[in-house]
């Protein structure tokens, strides 16, 4: 069950400014119904230049209505320029945050937004295409957005690109792809290993930990794994059960218990905390590795 903020359940309850205007400066459409996330916005200029109305059309989850409502009232009075400045996170942010599975919504929200944009500074002859190579053809997503998001949004792993932009979240024929992707983009981010230093600090939040717990797995267990054809994914964190599922060769080795024991609870225990236990969530291990709404 997601954990969603009053703000936007409001905007999901109460949208604003859904429907369409007549004779629009600027309309921007992206998603697809077949994606299971489709927006259609669109906007009014005064004769200053700036927003007077904006309005939209959404097909998709609570949090793809509530960011396209929530950005409608973001953008009235500003210049298109001022509103070519907002980014997804400024979107997430004025709804107090969103769960990281639903992250894509306000992608999908900037994303109209720069088509709308596009539209009218094209005197409504161009409507936005595809920019790049497609990489997850599950989605439709090219190595361009890809890269936009792990830039913009700080990501280092392939299921953080998954939240934010569905790639990967299909058949998964795509995800080692975008891992070699993350690696040239963010090397120093991935690289980094301050999870000693930070385990020195004293005792860690719950956030840290997660936080750490992640690291370790992206620095210290995954390219061990990886070496040998397998890889591994962070389910949960529970306390100080640690629930991890084996990709790959991983997946189907005989010695997957030993693996858990001795390579990946071992690296936790060294780099995080001596408290923590893993456990397999086999169930996960033996079925597609598929994006859950």
């Amino acid at each position: 069950m997601w954990e969603y903020t009053d703000k936007l359940k409001d905007h999901f309850f109460n949208p604003r400014n859904v429907g369409e205007i007549e004779d629009p400066d600027g309309i921007g459409e992206v998603g697809s119904l077949a994606c299971g996330d489709a927006l259609k916005l669109m906007f009014k200029l005064d004769e200053n230049g700036k927003i007077k109305d904006a309005k939209f059309k959404t097909f998709g989850c609570a949090s793809a209505i509530a960011t396209s409502s929530v950005l409608t009232e973001m953008i009235k009075d500003l210049t298109l320029d001022e509103a070519a400045k907002i980014t997804n996170k400024d979107i997430a942010d004025y709804l107090g945050g969103l769960p990281e599975q639903k992250m894509h919504c306000s992608v999908m929200g900037r994303e109209a937004l720069e088509a709308a944009i596009e539209n009218y500074q094209s005197g409504g002859k161009k409507k936005r295409e595809l920019e790049g190579n497609v990489i997850c053809t599950c989605f439709g997503v090219t190595d361009k957005e890809i890269e936009r998001v792990i830039r913009e949004n700080n990501l280092t792993t392939v299921e953080e690109v998954t939240n934010y932009c569905k790639a990967g979240g299909g058949c998964g024929g795509c995800q080692a792809e975008i891992e070699k992707m993350i690696e040239k983009i963010q090397p120093d981010e991935i690289k980094q290993a301050p999870v000693t230093v930070a385990r020195r600090a004293g005792k860690l939040t719950n956030i840290q930990k997660i936080q750490l717990i992640q690291q370790t797995v992206n620095e210290q267990i995954r390219p061990a794994l990886r070496a040998h054809g397998g890889n591994i994914e962070l389910i949960d964190v529970e306390g100080n059960k640690v629930v991890v599922a084996f990709r790959g060769m991983c997946a189907q080795c005989r010695l997957a218990e030993l693996t858990m024991k001795d390579v990946v609870e071992a690296k936790l225990r060294e780099f995080v905390s001596e408290e923590l236990f893993v456990e397999e969530d086999k169930e996960s291990a033996q079925q597609p590795h598929n994006h859950r709404e």
